[in-house]
């Protein structure tokens, strides 16, 4: 790895992970400001529904799409956000033989012409059922390190959370998996974790301290909050910060990265909650009202509790009538895209494998 533009020794910021509809060009763009605006420092590309970095990671992306990443890491570096791209090689380590290997390398220097200041070899939601996974995964991550320009590399374990539904969806882990993969990988490569659960309600500092000396090195969160692609969070909105996140506070984490709702706008709670939590922001209540008006940000601050604890389709019919005609009222994105949650505007994914 060497340097393209180095990013914090901390990253803290924005993944666009999620399944489902990805966010337009124009969303990405204005997203990035934002997480400049809040003085956080990176953001991820990894919506599982590219499927240039995933199903058909082999294949360049269409000129158009690629001409919009090259927009898009533009703006980061003019705005001072570190830009990851997240390559999702489905289940390279099942059949990592020479030609495979060249097609990988390949593939890594069409990734390094966009630029990213990092990348992050994400191996979540794929089979675990290979012989010696870890040392498998170790092995590509290996070579994508002495292959890539970014100045950072992260890689995310298949069994990325201690939650059971992993076993049950991808196959038990292998025994001593996490122990193999963090000494296998080489020095200075991150570990992506959730928490103990895949959507963690809370992380504590001695989660952080009991998954990192099991890896044997410092973790980064993938902190799946406020995400909603899954068939339950789908019928909810997070309209409020992380909670009880104490352990991205310690010295076993390396870094936090939250994974956005489908909702780029009204993920912006959130985010203002991830930069006041690590000391970017004085007040994510301030910033929520100048960026998105006070009339909008009081508004959704009052109703976060009802969307994040009431399903949608459960909805009390005065309640739902009540919430059309608040937004319906109000200027601007977050209230359009609330309207449209309420009408279904993002219907849940089959392929979602985290819920």
């Amino acid at each position: 790895m060497s340097a393209n533009a180095a990013p914090a020794a901390r990253l803290t910021g924005a993944i666009e992970g999620f399944y489902g509809r990805p966010w337009s060009p124009a969303e990405r763009l204005q997203l990035v400001s934002d997480l400049a605006d809040l003085d956080l420092d990176a953001y991820l590309y990894a919506p599982k529904a590219d499927v240039h970095l995933r199903r058909r990671w082999e294949e360049p992306w269409p000129a158009a799409e690629a001409a919009a990443l090259e927009r898009l890491s533009l703006h980061c570096q003019g705005a001072g956000i570190a830009f990851g791209l997240g390559l999702s090689p489905f289940r390279l380590y099942a059949d990592y033989g020479p030609a495979r290997r060249r097609a990988l390398q390949a593939r890594i220097r069409q990734l390094d012409e966009l630029g990213a200041a990092f990348l992050a070899v994400l191996f979540d939601d794929m089979p675990g059922d290979t012989p010696d996974l870890a040392a498998r995964q170790a092995e590509i991550v290996a070579d994508v390190a002495a292959w890539s320009g970014a100045a950072r590399l992260l890689v995310c374990p298949t069994y990325y959370s201690d939650d059971p539904v992993l076993d049950r969806v991808f196959g038990p882990r292998p025994t001593g998996y996490r122990e193999a993969l963090g000494a296998g990988l080489p020095e200075g490569v991150d570990i992506f974790w959730t928490g103990r659960t895949v959507c963690a309600a809370s992380i504590a500092e001695a989660d952080m301290a009991d998954a990192a000396a099991a890896f044997g090195r410092s973790l980064t969160l993938w902190d799946n909050w406020p995400v909603n692609d899954g068939a339950r969070r789908s019928l909810h909105l997070y309209l409020a910060a992380p909670p009880e996140r104490e352990g991205a506070l310690s010295s076993t984490c390396a870094g936090h990265l939250c994974n956005a709702m489908n909702q780029p706008v009204l993920s912006l709670p959130a985010l203002a909650g991830l930069a006041e939590l690590h000391g970017r922001l004085a007040s994510a209540d301030d910033w929520l009202a100048d960026r998105l008006g006070s009339a909008v940000a009081t508004a959704l601050a009052e109703d976060a509790a009802l969307l994040e604890h009431r399903r949608r389709d459960e909805l009390d019919p005065r309640e739902e009538g009540r919430l059309r005609e608040r937004y319906a009222a109000l200027p601007g994105a977050a209230p359009e895209e609330l309207l449209a949650w309420l009408d279904g505007a993002w219907t849940f994914d089959p392929d979602c494998l985290t819920d």
